[in-house]
């Protein structure tokens, strides 16, 4: 059964509203915006009628709030008002608003209005649902195309996307870059970080697979895989106008051989002006990439990986992060030892 929140401080209103509802959804009648957002904390409706004018805090006040708040920003807000007023509906749509209903209201207008917008939400759900399964299905092409290429890296992709949520996860826990990391959706960040190396489709295979150590030339021309990750993805953002799932795909491509010291590429970014995105997956990739073999070298064991990240630390890798690695390093071991614990 649907939820919904009516927000008055009429007593009238709210039985009204109540009578004309509970026989179809769960009604939760609530006298003022300050009691809904303590009784946000608790449950989340499917829909909230809000009055505009209430003491403490008025309709619009508690809206930019709504909207403010990661996990309450899509429920659709209808206001009720007990006035016809152009320039406050022309706010409140402005705002987010989905609709607004005249008081005192009709039963029937307000069950159907109600029933339009639920309809409405959960066509725009399914066609997101719908969205995401393409991206990540478009995602595991591309990918897939960049590893088919590189000989060496065997489900490398796969491994990073393991450890990376495996990390995000852990710093989320510790409250390492809290503020940053809160509002990350970490499946979609895991989905979009697979394209972290999409930009080896425009290096030769002859370098890609070179069996043994690049020439100063051809590592010039291997570091370009970066940028021109960047470069790829931009074209797709220029061309589709999506938003963020693209956008953190570019981040993960464009900045992961990023320095802490200053020393990495393409831009020579230096301490946390390098993108989270990038310094996170920089520990991530280069873990696979000393575990495993290459055809420039021999596979590490995990300890000497832990022990040269560790060393590294504070000069290729954010000494946050590190920290964070270090006290999971174990988690990492699992993924490589074939854990059935961990997923992507």
């Amino acid at each position: 059964m649907k939820t919904i929140f009516v927000v008055d401080d009429s007593d009238t209103n709210l039985s009204m509203a109540e009578a004309a509802l509970e026989d179809q959804y769960r009604v939760m009648t609530v006298p003022s915006a300050i009691k809904m957002f303590n009784l946000l904390e608790k449950v989340t409706p499917d829909i909230i009628l809000l009055d505009i004018e209430m003491p403490d805090m008025d309709g619009f006040s508690a809206l930019k709030r709504l909207k403010s708040h990661e996990s309450w920003i899509n429920i659709p807000i209808m206001f009720l008002t007990g006035r016809s007023d152009a320039e406050v509906e022309v706010r409140g749509f402005e705002m987010g608003a989905v609709d607004f209903l005249l008081k005192p209201f009709s039963p029937s207008v307000l069950k159907n209005r109600i029933k339009t917008h639920l309809n409405i939400e959960r066509i725009i759900r399914e066609r997101t649902e719908q969205l995401h399964r393409m991206q990540n299905s478009i995602v595991e092409v591309l990918a897939d195309m960049v590893e088919n290429r590189d000989k060496g890296t065997d489900g490398h992709i796969e491994r990073t996307s393991l450890f990376l949520r495996i990390l995000i996860e852990s710093m989320k826990e510790r409250g390492v870059y809290k503020d940053e990391i809160e509002g990350w959706d970490v499946d979609k960040m895991i989905s979009s970080a697979r394209m972290h190396d999409l930009g080896k489709i425009s290096v030769t295979d002859l370098i890609i697979n070179k069996p043994g150590k690049l020439t100063p030339e051809e590592y010039k021309v291997m570091k370009t895989h970066a940028e021109e990750g960047e470069r790829i993805i931009d074209e797709i953002i220029a061309r589709t106008g999506d938003g963020d799932f693209l956008r953190n795909a570019k981040l993960f491509a464009g900045y992961h051989h990023e320095r802490w010291d200053g020393k990495g590429y393409p831009y020579g970014l230096k301490g946390e002006n390098i993108p989270l995105h990038g310094r996170i997956m920089a520990v991530v990739d280069v873990y696979d990439a000393l575990v495993h073999e290459r055809p420039y070298k021999k596979a590490f064991t995990a300890e000497e990986a832990v022990r040269i990240i560790m060393e590294n630390s504070g000069m290729h890798y954010d000494p946050k992060i590190v920290e964070v690695f270090y006290e999971i390093k174990d988690q990492f071991q699992a993924v490589m030892a074939g854990s059935d614990e961990f997923s992507v």
